[in-house]
């Protein structure tokens, strides 16, 4: 399965409309994308998350302009898009931290709206309501899940979502460049403890005085990092084996010896070296 990562900025003097023209000119522009499985944005590349104040005026319906970019690309090159976040106002006037997976065929696979918002030098929490249900569908395959940023340091997520089947994890970003090691950290954890291929994308650039940290990666259920990127925009590409993941757990059946007063293991990580009374 070959993935790409496009890491953007959103600089404070762009307006979204130029943005979107600018970046559909880069996806079009990019040749080797006729050959990608799944192409993977930042989060809110197109309102900018830290231009807080503009959230309001930027908010978009679920069918909004970044849908319509994201599925004008994935029907176009006939791969799947996750188009990274966006701010969607939902019907009662709430804004939301919003991602979608859209399929070839300009389907909507995947959905997720941003349960942990972020509070720290931020107004994430003031401003945006908080989702309630797990994003996952199939991508290219397996099943995949898709979280957003600070999500990272919230393990039971991604482990919530590995019980629901998930293979893979896809996680956009706009993490600081000051707080990049964690990024690396959290990245490579969550793909070991929860046994599944991590693919996460980071803006890049400055907004509103902030600068984004970049080094997109994708990192294999053993740690291996299979590519990271660097900290300006542009496409990173790597080659991922969708079916490792599985092939690992039956390897290294870790997950099937979690302990837990009351909580049962699900069935599909049954220990198949050992029997539990």
């Amino acid at each position: 399965m070959q993935i790409s990562l496009l890491q953007l900025a959103s600089p404070d003097h762009e307006s979204v409309e130029d943005r979107l023209a600018r970046v559909d000119r880069t996806v079009h522009a990019e040749r080797a994308l006729r050959d990608v499985d799944l192409l993977v944005l930042p989060e809110m590349w197109t309102a900018g998350y830290f231009s807080f104040e503009q959230y309001a005026e930027r908010a978009e319906p679920f069918e909004g302009r970044t849908l319509a970019a994201a599925r004008s690309w994935a029907t176009a090159l006939q791969l799947f898009v996750h188009l990274g976040s966006f701010v969607e106002v939902d019907s009662e006037g709430r804004l939301h931290n919003t991602s979608v997976v859209v399929a070839p065929d300009g389907a909507v696979v995947a959905q997720y709206r941003k349960i942990h918002l972020f509070g720290y030098g931020s107004r994430e929490t003031e401003l945006l309501t908080p989702g309630e249900g797990l994003g996952v569908g199939p991508v290219g395959g397996p099943a995949t899940g898709i979280t957003t940023c600070y999500d990272l340091r919230f393990p039971e997520l991604f482990r919530s979502l590995v019980d629901e089947g998930a293979e893979q994890v896809v996680v956009c970003a706009a993490w600081p460049a000051a707080r990049l090691e964690h990024w690396r950290l959290f990245t490579s954890v969550r793909a070991v403890e929860q046994q599944v291929n991590l693919i996460a994308c980071n803006a890049v650039g400055e907004q509103q005085g902030v600068a984004l940290g970049g080094h997109s990666r994708v990192i294999a259920p053993t740690g291996e990092v299979l590519v990271e990127a660097g900290a300006d925009e542009g496409f990173t590409y790597a080659d991922v084996d969708p079916a490792y993941p599985s092939r690992f757990r039956a390897e290294f059946p870790a997950l099937a010896d979690r302990r837990w007063p009351g909580l049962p293991v699900p069935t599909q990580y049954t220990n198949p070296m050992k029997e539990y009374a």
